[in-house]
C-alpha cells in the first residue's frame, strides 16, 4: 500500500474488453492498477479514509495518488486476466440501478419538500458533478434529466426500461459520496440516507444483497443506512 504523487507513476490507458472505451491504467514498479475512486482536492480526509479501509480492513493492495486537483484511489489488477474482468460489468448493473433509484428518490424529496428554488440548485449541482467526473450518458442537461426521471417517464425507470449507463465502480462511489454531501447541505440532516432498503424493495433479492454487501464493505455504508 502506497501514497504516491503523479511523478512517481505512469498512467496509460487500454481498451475495455467488452465496451468501446478506454480505461485508465496506473503502472508502478512493474505492477498495474485500475481506478477505483476519485475525490476532489478538498476531500483529502475522505480519500485517505477510503484508501485505509481498502488496505487495512479489506486487505486490498491499493494506491492513493495525490494530484494537484484531486485524490484518486487505484486497486491492483492482473493485466493477463484483464479480459475476464469484463464479466464484472454484469455485477455493476445492480449497483448502477440502486444508485439511480437513490438519486431519483432524493431528487423527488427535494422537489416535494424544499420547492422549486432548491430543486434548481440541486439539479445544477448534480449536473456539475456528472460533468466534472465525466460520467457516461450524463454529459448534458437532457441526459441528466433522464437519470433524474424529471419527466416522470416510465422508460426512465432504472429497474425497468431505462438504458442504463455503463458506469464503473468509481462512478458509483463518486455519485453516492457527492449525492450525500449535496443532499446534506440542502436538508440540513441525513434523514434522507436512512432506510434505503425500502427504496430498493422492487429489486431482485439477489441484486439487493449484492448492492448492500458492496455498500457495507466501503465507507459509504456509514453514509447510507439500510
Amino acid at each position: 500500500m502506497f501514497i504516491l504523487k503523479k511523478q512517481d507513476v505512469e498512467i496509460t490507458s487500454m481498451k475495455h474488453p467488452k465496451q468501446e472505451k478506454q480505461i485508465p491504467i496506473l503502472k508502478y514498479q512493474d505492477q498495474s492498477f485500475r481506478l477505483i475512486s476519485v475525490f476532489a482536492a478538498q476531500q483529502e480526509e475522505e480519500a485517505r479514509n477510503f484508501w485505509r479501509d481498502l488496505t487495512d480492513n479489506q486487505k486490498k493492495f491499493a494506491i492513493l495518488l495525490e494530484e494537484p486537483e484531486r485524490f484518486s484511489v487505484w486497486g491492483r489488477i492482473n493485466l493477463d486476466r484483464f479480459e475476464e474482468e469484463g464479466v464484472g460489468d454484469l455485477k455493476m448493473i445492480p449497483l448502477t440501478q440502486a444508485s439511480l433509484v437513490i438519486l431519483q428518490t432524493v431528487y423527488i424529496d427535494v422537489v416535494e419538500i424544499l420547492g422549486n428554488r432548491q430543486e434548481k440548485l440541486f439539479v445544477q449541482e448534480m449536473n456539475k458533478i456528472f460533468q466534472q467526473w465525466k460520467f457516461p450518458k450524463a454529459e448534458n442537461q437532457d441526459q441528466v434529466n433522464v437519470l433524474l426521471n424529471v419527466d416522470d417517464d416510465p422508460n426512465n425507470d432504472p429497474l425497468g426500461d431505462l438504458d442504463l449507463p455503463s458506469w464503473e465502480e468509481h462512478h458509483i462511489i463518486t455519485l453516492l459520496q457527492e449525492l450525500h454531501r449535496i443532499a446534506l447541505e440542502h436538508f440540513g440532516n441525513d434523514n434522507f440516507a436512512t432506510g434505503i432498503g425500502g427504496l430498493l424493495a422492487d429489486m431482485a433479492t439477489e441484486d439487493q444483497g449484492h448492492f448492500f454487501d458492496w455498500l457495507n464493505r466501503s465507507p459509504l455504508g456509514k453514509m447510507w443506512q439500510q
